[in-house]
């Protein structure tokens, strides 16, 4: 198959949208959650970061099992009702105000994530052209990362002008409507895929990539969950701008760099960025200044940019169709971790130490990820037969 095989099917692009409903619900949730934890429920920087964290938990249990889900079943109906599930976790939120029920309504917004993350990658693995996969992953995360640059700013002007109910049902509004989009994709698995054999959960090739992936993860989540708060540390007037400045930017470099990953090495492409993204962290815990915080998540936007794509184009290129739902349930597993265990880990190095102590060490994970992506570079280049 050549690059000019067709990428932009309405299947795709549709795909496209609905992730960026999803997502844009879910930038509204993390402007939200760590301002409603430490605001109306009461809690501090680490009850910000367990509720931030909670539903990686349902989600990291639930992965492989949406995974295998998807290639019985189909993309569609894991797809719609994840939505719809996140619809009803996040509309729920401003009913409740202790930080037992708003990691509850967390956990159940992790059963919503599996469902929906993992049928969507599965789906956009369905209909990219393999020669284009890296670009289709650059093109696909667009709405992840518009959403996450337009959710906070919404969330922002929600609570502005209303409260925190308004915020809550914005987003899970907005995320409703993902789920009506979804229902014009139709199916994308194949009809010839068996629908029997035996039943592996784990995609056994998924693992030693996915392990660094999972520290990009845990690096972004550090910024993630904790950086409304050190705009207000810092006196940034517009809180939301970090959060803005890193998905525009990830935007942008994922519309110029798109072809970019399916012409370098995957996994040599990955630890790069890695590199990149330990910068940015590294700006934001030694410069406590707007400065330095805006500067230091334009680096790790940039980072970004690349390292998701090169680690899901060398997940993908081991998984045939019938494989694709259980690798996109291994790799997701470990955004799981990482978003779940991160901002867990990274709340209590906040709270005893400060937030910038937090960064100092989401970075530091950052570059152990780009050592273990280094060995792995290693291991391949000594076995050349291997795919």
């Amino acid at each position: 198959m050549t690059t000019t095989a067709r990428l932009f099917t309405p299947a795709f692009v549709l795909l496209g949208i609905a992730d960026l409903g999803y997502f844009t619900a879910v930038g509204v949730a993390i402007y939200t959650l760590p301002l409603y934890v430490t605001g109306p429920v009461g809690s501090d920087t680490a009850g910000a970061g367990l509720a931030f964290g909670a539903f990686a938990v349902s989600s990291l249990i639930l992965r492989p099992f949406a995974g295998r889900l998807s290639d019985r079943i189909g993309r569609r109906v894991p797809l719609v009702g994840g939505a719809l599930l996140a619809a009803i976790a996040l509309a729920l939120t401003p009913l409740v105000d202790s930080l037992p029920m708003v990691v509850a309504l967390r956990l159940l917004l992790g059963v919503a994530e599996a469902a929906f993350v993992v049928a969507g990658f599965a789906a956009l693995a369905d209909l990219a052209p393999p020669s284009r996969m890296g670009e289709a992953i650059s093109y696909n995360s667009l709405g992840l990362y518009l959403g996450l640059a337009l959710g906070p700013p919404l969330g922002e002007l929600l609570l502005e002008h209303g409260n925190f109910t308004v915020a809550w049902m914005g987003a899970a509004v907005v995320v409703g409507l993902s789920a009506l989009v979804v229902l014009g994709i139709g199916e994308t698995r194949a009809p010839t895929e068996p629908d029997s054999g035996p039943v592996h959960l784990i995609h056994r090739s998924a693992l030693a990539p996915g392990i660094g992936f999972c520290t990009s993860v845990i690096a972004m989540s550090g910024f993630l969950a904790f950086v409304s708060l050190h705009a207000v540390e810092v006196g940034l007037a517009a809180t939301s701008l970090p959060l803005f400045v890193y998905g525009a930017v990830v935007v942008v470099c994922r519309v110029v760099f798109a072809k970019v990953p399916d012409r370098l090495p995957s996994l040599r492409l990955a630890a790069a960025a890695l590199v990149v993204v330990a910068a940015g962290l590294s700006t934001m815990a030694l410069s406590t200044t707007p400065v330095g915080l805006i500067t230091g998540a334009a680096l790790m936007a940039l980072g970004i940019t690349f390292s998701t794509p090169a680690f899901f184009s060398a997940i993908f290129a081991t998984a045939g169709p019938g494989d694709r739902g259980a690798a996109a349930g291994t790799a997701s597993a470990f955004l799981d971790l990482g978003l779940g265990g991160g901002p867990i880990l990274l709340g209590l190095v906040a709270r005893s130490a400060g937030i910038p102590w937090a960064f100092g060490v989401a970075a530091g994970v950052a570059l152990l990820g780009c050592a273990w992506t280094v060995t792995l570079l290693r291991h391949k280049a000594t076995k050349p037969t291997q795919v």
